[in-house]
């Protein structure tokens, strides 16, 4: 497995099999070249017929026989050793055929080919197209508020952080910030894939490039241009188009060697020919030519690349966006994937999961005492207030005043009692009762807090961080795959535990420092062939270097995203076990596709040997498996199937 944790790649060196012919004008000369094959069909007049099949070999042939020449001569002289290509051979099969009398045969091959070559470049640009239309989608202007409250148009590269923009309904969002005034929904599915609108107020955050609904607000930028989320991404999408696997890497280091061997094989299948089958000096240089093309690895050539972009294209459209082709193919071997708890396997927000009262408290009791808690934690400063206000949003709002217990809780006076909300350590001796439950709760690993009526705890309220859904399901799926799944977090080893036991985690690391992740993701490496991380905070980002391939959640930290080679721009672990699916697809489609494309090498270097197979029919099945190749990689356009 390649090194892959340089992200400075240097791309000199990667696979372009992109058949670029020059554009439009390439395609034009192809089609008039074409067009005057056909004619000279229908031309009985011989000189009139090799006139037009000469020009439909210079017309079409052109770009094909100029790169086959120039591109080896360039490349032999920057490797100082002969690189030959594809186009090359195909050059000097239709030279043959043009020695031994077969013009028609030379133009079917140069047109054939050239042909097979422009459908093989649409189909390759096809799978690109996905990812290359963001760029489309970044913002270009902005509506910025002047210091007396006019509105100037202004270029998005022109804003500076602090900048006030107003964002009309309909607008794009011009970049990153914050919601000062107004309200709206936001469709920000070119961020996080989520396709149902986000409804935003003042405090929210908003994204660059996501489109306004019908509301109209105000925003501070708060990130240059050049930070934005998009901006990242857009980043992420020229890695990805650069970067290759090692399969693909590997047949474009092969393919001149490859076609060095058919050119140096050729004189040995003529002499063969001439002089072990006796076949005759015009049928074996004939047969020469057919070999020269039916071993050609063009088919050989296309079996990654399409499917590859393909496979990062369908990812992207589900918001998982991959730096390059070779983490995504990576993937497919994952042995280990260690997660970071909170915020990834978690909400990343406590809620209160039980709220226990003692046996002898009435309904009407709990109900007052409930408005109690609820009016106290109203005016409460501490983590987890906000968790007891939500679960119990509704109840009455009651006058009481509250007095902050710096590291107890929170104790008030109502209806001549003295109540106080605290963690256990701030009563005394408690009953068999709540102690009962607290050590229940506190093994599943949640955090108690006591409610209590003048010294005498009456009840108890248990907060928890709770899983995710989306994390239950991936680490079902990983588990299926035999992929063992760590969970590395600073919280305690009975809350980590506790956590883990909820979720089926087959390992957990509790009381891990920030420093030692990457450590923990080192030892994985060496029991296991692939090992990923998954994380979204700053102390994530060395283990997410470390890791073989690390994956960022979209909503966590910058430097989390800028180190990872994967980003999940929803928070939906769920979209792992996805690209898990795909990339395992992608290996056996680059599989088939290799074994096919050697087995018609083979079906045609046979059948040639005994004289039942012609020029032009080997060209066309050659450049047939060629596009079946290419047409099977498209398949992972389409979602893959559990």
């Amino acid at each position: 497995m390649e090194n892959h944790k340089n992200h400075n790649h240097d791309h000199s060196n990667e696979p372009n099999h992109t058949h670029s012919h020059g554009g439009n004008n390439s395609l034009l000369l192809f089609m008039i070249g074409l067009a005057a094959f056909i004619v000279g069909i229908f031309v009985n007049n011989g000189v009139l017929k090799t006139i037009l099949n000469v020009a439909a070999l210079a017309l079409s042939g052109s770009h094909i026989i100029i790169e086959g020449i120039m591109d080896t001569i360039r490349d032999t002289k920057e490797k100082k050793k002969f690189m030959p290509n594809v186009h090359l051979l195909m050059t000097v099969a239709a030279l043959g055929a043009i020695l031994i009398g077969e013009l028609d045969e030379a133009v079917l091959l140069i047109l054939i080919f050239a042909g097979a070559h422009f459908l093989e470049e649409y189909a390759e640009n096809k799978s690109q197209k996905e990812i290359t239309s963001l760029l489309k989608m970044n913002p270009t202007t902005a509506r910025r508020q002047k210091a007396n409250g006019e509105l100037e148009v202004v270029d998005v590269a022109e804003l500076k952080v602090g900048d006030i923009l107003t964002v009309l309904n309909g607008d794009q969002v011009p970049t990153d910030g914050t919601v000062l005034s107004g309200s709206s929904s936001i469709d920000q599915a070119s961020i996080t894939g989520e396709s149902i609108p986000v409804e935003v107020g003042i405090g929210d955050t908003v994204f660059g490039s996501t489109m306004n609904g019908t509301g109209t607000f105000t925003m501070e930028v708060t990130k240059d241009s050049s930070d934005t989320v998009f901006a990242k991404i857009l980043t992420l999408v020229s890695q990805a188009q650069t970067d290759v696997s090692k399969t693909a890497a590997l047949i474009k280091k092969i393919e001149p060697i490859y076609v060095t061997a058919v050119f140096l094989l050729a004189p040995v299948f003529y002499l063969f020919g001439l002089y072990v089958f006796n076949w005759g000096a015009d049928d074996t240089f004939y047969r020469t030519m057919v070999f020269l093309i039916g071993a050609s690895p063009c088919a050989l050539a296309a079996t990654d690349i399409p499917a590859t972009l393909s496979a990062i294209s369908n990812l992207a459209k589900r918001g998982v966006l991959f730096k390059g082709g070779s983490y995504l193919a990576n993937l497919s071997e994952l042995g280990a994937i260690a997660f970071d708890k909170t915020g990834t396997l978690t909400e990343g927000k406590p809620v209160v999961t039980d709220v226990y009262f003692l046996e002898n408290v009435s309904d009407a009791e709990i109900n007052k005492f409930e408005s109690v808690i609820y009016s106290m934690e109203k005016k409460s400063n501490h983590p987890l207030a906000m968790a007891i206000i939500n679960h119990f949003d509704g109840r009455d709002v009651l006058d009481i005043e509250v007095e902050n217990l710096i590291g107890t809780g929170l104790t008030a006076e109502f209806d001549g009692n003295t109540y106080l909300i605290g963690k256990p350590t701030a009563y005394g001796s408690v009953s068999d009762e709540i102690m009962s439950h607290t050590d229940t709760y506190e093994s599943e690993g949640k955090t108690v807090v006591y409610f209590g009526l003048d010294s005498k705890v009456l009840g108890l309220i248990a907060i928890q961080d709770i899983p995710k859904q989306t994390s239950l399901e991936a680490i079902r799926y990983f588990q299926e795959n035999n992929i063992h799944t760590v969970m590395i977090t600073g919280d305690a080893i009975r809350t980590g535990e506790a956590i883990g036991r909820q979720l089926g985690i087959d390992e957990v690391r509790g009381n891990v420092l920030p420093e030692n992740k990457s450590e923990i993701v080192k030892e994985l490496k060496q029991d296991y062939p692939v090992v990923a991380m998954v994380g979204d905070g700053v102390n994530d980002a060395p283990a997410l270097v470390a890791a073989d391939i690390g994956v960022a959640m979209g909503e966590g930290t910058d430097i989390a995203i800028d180190v990872a080679d994967a980003v999940l721009m929803k928070n939906d672990l769920s979209k792992l076990a996805y690209t898990h699916k795909v990339s395992k697809k992608l290996r056996k489609v680059v599989i088939q596709n290799i074994i096919f494309a050697m087995l018609v090498v083979l079906f045609l270097v046979t059948i040639n040997i005994f004289g039942l197979m012609t020029l032009s029919q080997a060209v066309l099945i050659h450049e047939g498996s060629t596009l079946v190749v290419i047409v099977n990689g498209l398949r992972l356009l389409k979602s893959v199937e559990v």
